[in-house]
Formats: structure tokens, C-alpha cells, sequence
């Protein structure tokens, strides 16, 4: 059954092209459509166009369906175009004619809209729970570590001291830049389109203002060409919140699979967390590692696949725009997982102490100690020069005793700080 068949049947081989994948990926939505649906019931029920009984009975019947498609129960079956179709034929199936009310005075377009928006805020909402947890276990790791020294590197050659408490506590202040992003796409999911029906509203006197209210919308989106309008736009810039965070956990895995490696041997896991070899007995990959960095640099594509999608179309529905429904419902299922992955896997590190002391690492406290000089009166470029040619003579001593107090610095990470400006977002 299709919502929009009349009397005659369509071609097998073009259902199959343009339903495509989408019975799947409405499994998902389902229990959003049911949650719309109730809202649009009692409000149909408000204005007059359902009774009391009749609104309480569909309400009961879609809270079961709802219940179903939560447990992985609901099942739509070839014959059922989507979700829709399926959740209006048991609700005609159990209701009679009541069932086909359902329908009054909206369009699958406003339907599917409300649905994925829905969706969107509540998997934007896990994302966030995911990445804050993540977020204090970086910070719990950087003030148990913030003694530890570390090699710092810029072009991949041994630069300048750095700190575990410091290489910790960035990701974690990162991570506060990808909830920017992540708010930003709630923000722009969170206006309810439901009442734009096709994109042109409706004859009935359907009060939108109620159904905002009841599916907890910030506001509405007001201009039903609109709400239309917002399809494609949603989907990009919530892709984009999600390959920003994508990033970061990218570099943070790249960074983990380099500090594995036995070149540098600054950070070990339990062999749990590693693989090994078919012929290499001594190999312990990093492969949970290497997967998120390739998961994560895929998700980084996403916005750019959406951007092709959807560009040059006019205003209005069109078909193509379905496309997007399944890469973005991956998209918030990879990165959880990875999301997820990541905490379970750092909270089992274990940090190497003392990696400075060895002698291939004298040239990071170079700068510091031209400093020192700085401060007793010598001009910074005399310093500079001055130290070049102690290390080309091999006469350079390092001074290993550092003294970084600035705020952000070794000495200084202002951990509660960046505490607080984690919760300005998250509360």
C-alpha cells in the first residue's frame, strides 16, 4: 500500500529503485512518526475534526505501535512503500475508518520532516551525553598525568616539552568546539515543521503552535515553504557537527597509533585492545584505533556527499532527497560507536614515565634554555644565535628543570577552567 496510489500498480523494478533502502532506515524512524502522530491526533482533536474517543483510541493504538518499533519488532513489510504506509494500514487495520483520518491535514513531506528532525535532536542528544563522557575522562587523564613529560612535535621533529596532562586536556578542550556544532544543528532541527504538509499548508485551521508545544519544538518553522526549504539544509549541518567531532577523535587516534608504535613507545594497552600478526608473533596493532581514524576521516566526507545531493535544487520537495536519510542515520551510528570505543579504550591506557631523560630528547629543552639566558639580560636574538652555535659545536647542555606557569601551559592547564566552559554548553 502507498499513500499516494490511486487504482493502478507500479512497475516491480521501479518500487525496488525508489524505495531502495529506506524500509530499513524508516525502522529507526518509526517511533518518531508514531510520537508526530499522536500530536497531530490530539490536535486534530482540538480543532475540531476528531472526537475525544477517537483521538484517545488512536493515541493508544500508536503508543503500541510506538512500543514495537522501540523493541525491534516493526517490520515493513515489500508490499508497504515506508514507515507511513505501514503504521496507517495498523492503524486502519485496528481502528477502521478512524485509521484513515490519521492523514487529515498533513502530507508525507511535513510527515517525514517532523520524523527525521525528531530523530536528529535525539541522536544529537546521545552524541553529546557520549562526547561529555569522554570529555571528563581526557581531563581525569590529564590531571593524573600533568608530570608526565612528553615529547612535543611540529613537523614531525622533536620539538619543545610537552606535558600528557597537556596532550589530554587539548582533545578535551577540542571536543568543547565540536559541541558548538553539535548545538548548532539541534538548534536548527529544533523548529517544528509538522502542519507545512506539502509545502504549501492546508485548507484545515490546524493550530501549529499546539503541536510545537506538545513534541517540545523551541519554536515553529513558520513559512511552510519553508519548513520544506529546511530539508537538505538539516541533514548538512548536522553532518557537519558530526564530522567536526569526527576530526577530532581522527587526529586523536592518529596520535594514539603513532605513541603505540615501538619508535616511540610513549603509551601502552592492554593486549585486549590490540591484534596481532599472521606471521609477526612480537606485532600488537592498534586496530580499534586505525578504524576510528578511517571511520572518522569518512564522516569528515559527509557534508560534501550532502552539499552534491542536494545542490541546484529549487524550492519544494523532490525525490532525491531521501538520499540523505540513510548516510546520515550511519553517520550518527558510526560516530557513537567510535565515540564510545574511544572512552573504553582510553580509560584503559598506561602512560610511560620519565620519556625525556633519554638523550635523543636533550633538543626539546633547547628554547628553555636560551630563556633562562633571555632573562638575565641577553637580547632573544643573541640567545638564539648563541645557541645554534652550541649545538653545532656540541657544546649544548640542556636545562631540564622547566618552568611553564602562563595560563594553558605545562604548569598551568587550567583544567577547571575548561570545565566550566564545557558546562556554559551543556547545561
Amino acid at each position: 500500500m502507498k499513500l499516494w496510489q490511486k487504482e493502478t500498480s507500479t512497475n516491480e523494478k521501479i518500487d525496488h529503485f525508489t524505495v531502495g533502502n529506506d524500509r530499513n532506515y524508516d525502522l529507526i524512524l518509526a517511533p518518531y512518526d508514531c510520537i508526530a502522530s499522536k500530536a497531530h491526533a490530539k490536535m486534530l482533536g482540538k480543532i475540531g475534526l476528531l472526537e475525544k474517543e477517537e483521538v484517545e483510541n488512536l493515541c493508544k493504538a500508536l503508543d503500541t505501535i510506538q512500543k514495537t518499533a522501540e523493541q525491534g519488532d516493526f517490520i515493513i513489510e515489500k508490499e508497504f512503500e515506508d514507515m507511513h504506509s505501514k503504521i496507517e494500514f495498523l492503524l486502519t487495520e485496528k481502528l477502521g475508518d478512524l485509521g484513515k483520518k490519521i492523514h487529515t491535514a498533513r502530507s508525507r513531506n511535513d510527515q517525514v520532516l517532523v520524523a527525521l528532525q525528531l530523530y536528529v535532536k535525539s541522536e544529537l542528544t546521545q552524541v553529546k551525553k557520549e562526547l561529555i563522557k569522554l570529555f571528563h575522562l581526557l581531563l581525569d587523564l590529564a590531571e593524573r598525568h600533568q608530570n608526565d613529560l612528553l615529547p612535543g612535535y611540529t613537523h614531525m621533529q622533536v620539538a619543545m616539552p610537552s606535558s600528557f596532562g597537556l596532550w589530554f586536556s587539548a582533545y578535551a578542550e577540542s571536543l568543547i568546539d565540536d559541541v558548538v556544532f553539535l548545538n548548532a544543528a539541534h538548534q536548527l532541527a529544533n523548529q517544528n515543521p509538522l502542519g507545512s504538509a506539502a509545502g504549501f499548508g492546508s485548507s484545515f485551521p490546524i493550530d501549529r503552535e499546539m503541536t510545537t508545544q506538545d513534541l517540545e519544538f523551541d519554536t515553529l518553522k513558520y513559512n511552510v515553504v519553508a519548513a520544506q526549504m529546511g530539508r537538505g539544509k538539516i541533514e548538512k549541518v548536522t553532518a557537519t557537527a558530526i564530522g567536526m567531532l569526527g576530526s577530532t577523535l581522527a587526529k586523536l587516534a592518529m596520535d594514539i597509533c603513532l605513541y603505540m608504535g615501538q619508535d616511540f613507545d610513549f603509551i601502552h594497552f592492554p593486549e585486549e585492545l590490540t591484534t596481532g600478526s599472521s606471521i609477526m608473533p612480537h606485532k600488537k596493532n592498534p586496530d580499534v584505533f586505525e578504524l576510528i581514524r578511517g571511520k572518522c576521516n569518512l564522516l569528515q566526507g559527509l557534508p560534501q556527499q550532502l552539499a552534491l545531493l542536494t545542490s541546484n535544487l529549487p524550492s519544494g520537495y523532490h525525490r532525491e532527497m531521501q538520499l540523505a536519510k540513510g548516510p546520515l542515520i550511519e553517520a550518527f551510528q558510526e560516530i557513537k560507536a567510535c565515540l564510545e570505543m574511544m572512552h573504553f579504550s582510553l580509560s584503559k591506557i598506561d602512560v610511560r614515565k620519565n620519556i625525556t631523560e633519554d638523550t635523543k630528547y636533550d633538543y626539546l629543552f633547547s628554547v628553555d634554555t636560551l630563556n633562562e639566558w633571555v632573562k638575565g639580560g641577553m637580547p632573544f636574538r643573541e640567545a638564539y644565535q648563541k645557541m645554534g652555535r652550541d649545538i653545532a659545536a656540541g657544546s649544548y647542555i640542556p636545562k631540564r628543570e622547566l618552568d611553564h606557569n602562563h595560563q594553558g601551559s605545562i604548569g598551568n592547564l587550567q583544567l577547571e577552567a575548561i570545565r566550566k566552559k564545557m558546562k556554559t554548553l551543556t547545561d
